[in-house]
């Protein structure tokens, strides 16, 4: 019986990791972002935080102890945010299983939630233009009846908790779990026994969009925003004045970056709001003063450039600063973008989770 249950859990790995792979490309999900799991009666498999999807191998996967996470749902939470957070963070680490180490995906009571052994969140640039937009609820109940949309709700155990609840209320309306979860300003959950069936339904979400963005008079052909060479001057400029959060710098030809934050992991790589304007030493020094970070993307007339202490980092800043022009040029197709609240913004500048990812990712 022993050797038939390290079979499954082999197989049940060996699954998981396929489809993180498949949807650990940049058409689903940038840096580290998106979080996939596995599970049986007794444990959960869950991806570790500031892991990518498309580097994670069957081993990789962080085993926890699925009796260890139920009295988080039940437990009394402390009101502050950051008390909170520490506090959830230690009953997961709590929850993973002996003789293995790892930090567990802040997502991991979510996908310990659904009943379905498989669960694969993505960020698509594709669904986000939807998850974005202002009429983003009302197109997905038109697309996916059977979907269920959640409103903006802050990552982690407020998330958590919200959709379980949102979800064990479908359950007892329909008879069943959703398979398909949309998260405004967020992304997608899609959860299934059978991998087909979440590759399957991936597509069909992924069509559809497709679809409709077709009968709209939306460019779903993105112009490319080719590199460019970062000047020694511009460079001189940068360092002068940001010092080492200048360390690292990448250019493209210029573009109107997003004006705002879109998800949180537009906020976590690329800040949540760029410098717009010449790259004049006191101008950059006020936006510093302005908003209390070094800016991550910087546009000019001449270029739009990542900067950041790493070279991973400013090529991730520069990335989504161009999924974010992505984003809000397909969000014109269901009534134009929806930015994230101050509140909700300020949530994830300050959220140590999303500081310890942005970490470990770059």
């Amino acid at each position: 019986m022993k050797g038939a249950m390290m079979d499954n859990t082999h197989e049940m790995l060996g699954t998981i990791t396929a489809l993180s792979h498949r949807f650990g490309t940049v058409d689903y999900v940038l840096g580290g972002g998106g979080n996939t799991s596995a599970k049986d009666e007794t444990t959960l498999w869950v991806k570790p935080s500031g892991t990518t999807l498309s580097g994670i191998g069957p081993d990789t996967f962080l085993p926890l102890v699925r009796s260890r996470i139920e009295p988080l749902y039940a437990a009394d939470p402390p009101a502050d945010p950051n008390a909170r957070e520490a506090w959830v963070k230690e009953m997961m680490q709590a929850a993973v299983q002996e003789g293995t180490s790892g930090r567990p995906s802040v997502e991991a009571p979510l996908h310990n939630a659904f009943a379905a052994r498989y669960v694969v969140h993505t960020h698509p640039t594709w669904v986000n233009g939807l998850t974005c937009s202002q009429k983003g609820a009302e197109a997905c109940a038109r697309l996916w009846p059977e979907a269920l949309w959640i409103p903006y709700v802050d990552p982690g155990y407020t998330l958590c908790m919200h959709v379980r609840a949102a979800i064990q209320e479908y359950a007892a309306e329909h008879g069943c779990q959703p398979s398909i979860v949309m998260l405004e300003n967020h992304g997608v959950f899609v959860a299934g026994d059978d991998p087909n069936f979440i590759i399957e339904t991936y597509d069909r979400i992924m069509t559809d969009l497709e679809n409709t963005y077709a009968k709209t008079d939306v460019a779903t052909h993105f112009v490319p925003t080719s590199a460019t060479v970062v000047t020694d001057l511009d460079r001189a400029r940068l360092q002068t004045v940001l010092g080492e959060d200048a360390s690292y710098i990448v250019a493209a030809m210029p573009f109107a970056p997003a004006e705002g934050p879109l998800t949180p992991d537009h906020i976590v790589y690329a800040k949540s709001y760029p410098y717009v304007g010449p790259m004049k030493k006191d101008r950059i020094r006020a936006f510093v003063d302005e908003y209390g970070y070094a800016p991550r993307v910087i546009a000019t007339e001449e270029a739009v450039y990542g900067v950041a202490r790493t070279a991973k980092a400013a090529g991730l800043a520069l990335s989504f600063a161009q999924d974010g022009i992505r984003i809000m040029q397909l969000a014109e197709a269901f009534g134009g973008v929806k930015w994230m609240t101050d509140a909700a913004r300020t949530f994830i500048e300050n959220w140590e989770v999303e500081s310890y990812r942005s970490k470990v990712s770059t």
